[in-house]
């Protein structure tokens, strides 16, 4: 278990002026964006939900893919768990969850990447991610519903991830073993997350145990010291890898993490990792801030050479609101005023070129490096509901 430091309590640290903001995501929240899901997303016909919605809310295609089912039942368990105890929320989530009993694992128990309309699989489980998402999904309802069926699913996914996380791709993976072998940031990243969400269903101790070494790992082996960022991909015990996915930054996954860490801190009451946090969150932010249009860059070399991602200098929706999380929860946190500043600049971004002032509800996923919509479509196979109402309720419940 993480030692705490007494001397300090996080109730004692400096509030925030920012708190004006809170009604904004607020209203975004709960009159615009939900309603778009509640409204365009639900599958009456076979169950789930569509998530392939364009500008106006029009399924553009029917497929289901299950990392986004997995977090729309996430999205609306938790919106009934934490906001109010509407039985439409409720109802929505265990319209999604049934689907996934019925539709969504091997016989081994590996959730598939994808399925038609029906629930008939497209593509095979060769990707964990479904799997981190569909236990996300069903520890929130287990909480909702207490039923034992939504636990032991949340539990048997949760330990499966675990047994797959050393190999996630398994058979599927397509790399050669033994020449470079490089281990990819975003499984610790999303287990220090998952791991506080499911400990109703797994246990304080489990989650105890799970804590320290995922902190280990991701600021002594993914921290790269010379620049103070985090790594895509690092090789055994942190070695750099002088190679495209050896160079590769995401500053999104790196600030993203910094809030999950900051939640860990604030459980353990750790206020030095709050300010590491801090510090990488801005370094991270000030290297992969675009200079000439504004925004923060998708991928980026940390040696400044071409990358081999072609959207490498798009603006993504859940960059930025995933940054603006973790800079609003350092500002409550620490008091900075460089953390103020910069949220303050990421939400003038954020709410000038994601939002949609025409057709409103649901943000816009892609800009082009000049900021401009690179694709109208407000849903599709990479973009659910989860990273606006999930960011929409955390900046909400940080700032008030």
């Amino acid at each position: 278990m993480l030692e705490t430091n007494n001397d300090i309590k996080f109730d004692q640290l400096q509030n925030t002026d920012l708190s004006q903001y809170a009604d904004l995501y607020k209203d975004e929240l709960l009159k615009e964006v939900i309603p778009f899901w509640e409204k365009y997303s639900i599958d009456n016909q076979f169950g789930g939900y569509f998530t392939c919605l364009d500008r106006q809310g029009k399924v553009y295609d029917t497929d289901k893919f299950i990392w986004l089912q997995g977090r729309q039942v996430w999205t609306f368990s938790m919106l009934y768990n934490k906001v109010e105890k509407k039985q439409e929320w409720l109802d929505i989530a265990l319209h999604g969850a049934k689907f996934l009993l019925e539709n969504g694992r091997d016989e081994e128990g590996n959730w598939y990447f994808s399925l038609n309309q029906k629930g008939e699989p497209l593509v095979i489980p060769y990707n964990i991610f479904s799997d981190c998402f569909a236990a996300m999904a069903f520890g929130e309802l287990y909480k909702a519903t207490n039923d034992s069926l939504h636990k032991k699913v949340a539990v048997d996914t949760y330990n499966n991830i675990l047994a797959r996380q050393n190999n996630p791709k398994g058979k599927w993976s397509k790399s050669y073993g033994g020449t470079r072998e490089l281990k990819n940031f975003s499984l610790p990243m999303i287990l220090c997350n998952l791991s506080l969400l499911l400990e109703e269903a797994i246990g304080k101790e489990v989650v105890d145990k799970m804590i320290p070494p995922l902190i280990e790992d991701i600021m002594t082996n993914f921290l790269n010291k010379e620049h103070g960022i985090i790594m895509e991909n690092v090789g055994a015990n942190g070695a750099f890898s002088d190679s495209f996915e050896g160079r590769i930054i995401n500053p999104g996954h790196g600030n993203e993490s910094m809030w999950f860490l900051m939640d860990i801190a604030a459980r353990y009451n750790k206020p030095e990792l709050v300010k590491q946090c801090e510090e990488i969150l801005i370094k991270t932010t000030e290297f992969g801030w675009d200079k000439e249009f504004g925004g923060i860059y998708y991928f980026l070399d940390i040696k400044g050479h071409p990358t081999q991602e072609l959207q490498w200098n798009q603006k993504l929706w859940w960059v930025h609101i995933e940054t603006m999380i973790s800079f609003a929860k350092a500002y409550k946190m620490t008091g900075s005023e460089k953390s103020k500043e910069w949220f303050i600049k990421l939400h003038d971004y954020t709410w000038n070129h994601f939002r949609d002032e025409k057709y409103k509800g649901e943000w816009f996923g892609y800009l082009t490096r000049e900021g401009q919509p690179l694709l109208e479509a407000k849903g599709g196979k990479w973009k659910g509901c989860f990273h606006v109402p999930r960011g929409l309720y955390e900046l909400w419940t940080t700032l008030k």
